[in-house]
């Protein structure tokens, strides 16, 4: 298999032309043309994006099987409160079929990011095409290399046959826009990433309690992406929820407003158990101002005693 094969089958795809044609029967919502949040530019990318996205995995419809209907009227709500941040993987269940019902229709109205966690040159095309077939795309705002969490992995990907030869394979035939990598292990080696390679993201995780972390993210891969210009999407913001249930903090204002107030990070993304909670969201990010380094300093004095509890991810691997 080669990646000119892989894209010219995925780009003159009959089968991708009809699935499109079919989606035309869906009514179309009305989505926002003007912001309805705050926004930034992502980087180098020179893409302006609102602050807050939508995340495709967690304990969420999007990525559990059998909840086709709530995953739909999730996408359709992100879409109508104007959000344009698309985040999910090949790797979380039926979410990119899930956003691939919804978002063909808005496809130049949206960033839509994906990711892969193959290694190797032909699996990550591999992997390439199946995302777009279930996206129901003939390309990608941004693809990102998942998970990376040791040099060995680094490596590997920057090998002669690394993943990374796909990825630049894809940018050069235009099936993908930009590059990324992502993380929540280990942030020397995300930081390690962006200096071996030009990647135009990254998405790590970064909240509250960061800082108190032995190695946090916030210190070690925010300046490097600052220094590079490299577009920071900030994820695990409420540690899935732990943050705010066990009154560490008092809400998402909180959460949020501590992590977008970081220098370098550009946007976050949170994934939403019902659209009730997604809309919650969307209204804290639509009043987010920049908190003060009194009210930084306030919240990471409430969380310095519970950032074991809240950074419980960093262990996975």
């Amino acid at each position: 298999m080669t990646g000119v094969a892989v894209a010219g089958g995925i780009v003159g795809s009959t089968a991708l032309q009809q699935r499109q044609s079919q989606m035309t029967a869906r009514s179309a919502i009305q989505v926002p043309e003007t912001a309805t949040m705050p926004e930034r530019v992502l980087g180098k990318t020179g893409v302006t994006l609102p602050i807050f996205g939508l995340g495709g995995a967690g304990q969420t419809p999007l990525s559990k099987p059998g909840r086709e209907a709530e995953a739909i009227a999730q996408v359709e709500a992100a879409l109508k409160l104007g959000i344009r941040y698309f985040d999910t993987a090949a790797s979380y269940g039926p979410s990119e079929e899930h956003m691939g019902k919804v978002l063909p229709l808005y496809r130049s109205k949206i960033f839509l990011a994906t990711k892969t966690a193959r290694r190797d040159r032909d699996g990550a095309w591999r992997e390439l095409e199946r995302s777009l077939k279930r996206l129901n795309t003939d390309y990608l705002d941004a693809w990102q290399l998942h998970h990376v969490s040791f040099s060995e992995t680094l490596d590997e990907i920057f090998g002669a046959n690394g993943a990374i030869k796909a990825v630049e394979e894809a940018k050069e035939q235009g099936i993908i826009k930009y590059t990324g990598i992502t993380g929540h292990h280990e942030p020397d080696i995300i930081a390690e990433g962006l200096r071996r390679y030009p990647f135009d993201t990254t998405l790590v995780s970064i909240n509250a309690a960061d800082i108190h972390h032995p190695r946090p993210f916030s210190k070690t891969v925010l300046p490097v992406a600052q220094e590079k210009n490299v577009g920071v999407i900030a994820m695990k913001v409420p540690a899935y929820g732990r943050l705010i249930r066990s009154g560490v903090l008092d809400g998402m204002h909180q959460a949020m407003g501590y992590v977008l107030s970081l220098a370098g990070v550009h946007c976050c993304i949170i994934a939403a158990e019902t659209v009730e909670q997604l809309e919650s969201n969307f209204k804290v990010a639509q009043a987010f101002k920049p908190l003060t380094s009194e009210d930084m300093a306030a919240i990471e004095n409430r969380t310095a005693v519970a950032w074991q509890d809240n950074t419980f991810f960093r262990a996975w691997t």
